[in-house]
């Protein structure tokens, strides 16, 4: 059986579109809603879903995701009640869903355990920001065989060889960091962005999907020019922030997600 992310992007070829991809952090602002998120973005056409797992010192997050994740964890998150979550999603959408997450709470929970039960949960991928390809062969031999995608990055200074690797060892997509430094709302794109989709896109036929920095409809629509998909994070998490004391936080949410893939439509 294909995996939720190929068949999507599959899908998404066909039918000459680009993936729309959002990230919010679990349990953030608490387990329900990250639930009740989920389904609304599936309602409203968002692609693929990357869930966070928050940890305690998370390197390539600014302070936006940092925030989220302490809040997740003042509500006593963790990878079990992640997978649990993922499991009653499952019992109402097929929207693919990734788990984005640092190697620590891997290590912690067992990498072979952890790529088992996340598959069985309903989970369609991992991205692991801090894990090297190159230390990390148990990971993607076992995420081969189980058919989980595991989605490795590219950075603006990835070297020839760097890209090469990725390209082979990817699988589900590419992700590809827009800018150097953590994850934020910035006010502009790179300006090499287009040169550096079209780098990677020399070595591999897989989707190559931009992520970092992408706050608002404009730059939606500048990235699906080059690349096959979007990944908007900090923007929407920001939005959940600001709407922390607000019973439609839900609604106001998916509103603002789905003016930022108006441009994908």
């Amino acid at each position: 059986m294909k995996n939720r992310i190929d068949a999507k992007f599959g899908e998404l070829k066909k039918a000459r579109k680009k993936a729309f991809i959002v990230f919010i952090m679990a349990g953030d602002p608490n387990i329900e809603a990250t639930k009740r998120l989920v389904l609304e973005f599936d309602r409203i056409g968002v692609d693929i879903v990357e869930l966070g797992v928050a940890f305690s010192d998370p390197l390539a997050d600014g302070p936006i995701i940092q925030a989220a994740g302490q809040r997740a964890l003042k509500n006593k998150i963790n990878l079990p009640k992640i997978l649990k979550l993922v499991k009653s999603i499952r019992a109402k959408s097929e929207i693919p869903i990734a788990l984005m997450t640092y190697y620590n709470p891997v290590f912690r929970f067992g990498e072979e355990r952890f790529l088992v039960e996340a598959k069985k949960s309903g989970v369609d991928g991992i991205i692991i920001p801090d894990m090297v390809p190159e230390e990390a062969r148990d990971i993607i031999s076992i995420a081969k065989k189980i058919n989980l995608a595991n989605i490795l990055f590219v950075a603006p200074t990835s070297s020839q060889e760097r890209i090469k690797m990725v390209s082979r060892l990817s699988t589900g997509f590419i992700y590809y960091v827009s800018l150097a430094g953590v994850t934020g709302v910035r006010k502009s794109l790179a300006s090499d962005l287009s040169r550096k989709v079209s780098q990677i896109k020399r070595f591999t036929k897989k989707p190559v999907c931009v992520g970092f920095g992408i706050s608002n409809a404009g730059h939606v629509k500048e990235i699906s020019r080059v690349a096959d998909g979007v990944i908007v994070g900090s923007a929407i998490v920001d939005k959940i922030k600001a709407n922390l004391k607000n019973k439609d936080l839900v609604k106001r949410v998916s509103r603002y997600v789905k003016q930022l893939n108006n441009p994908l439509k």
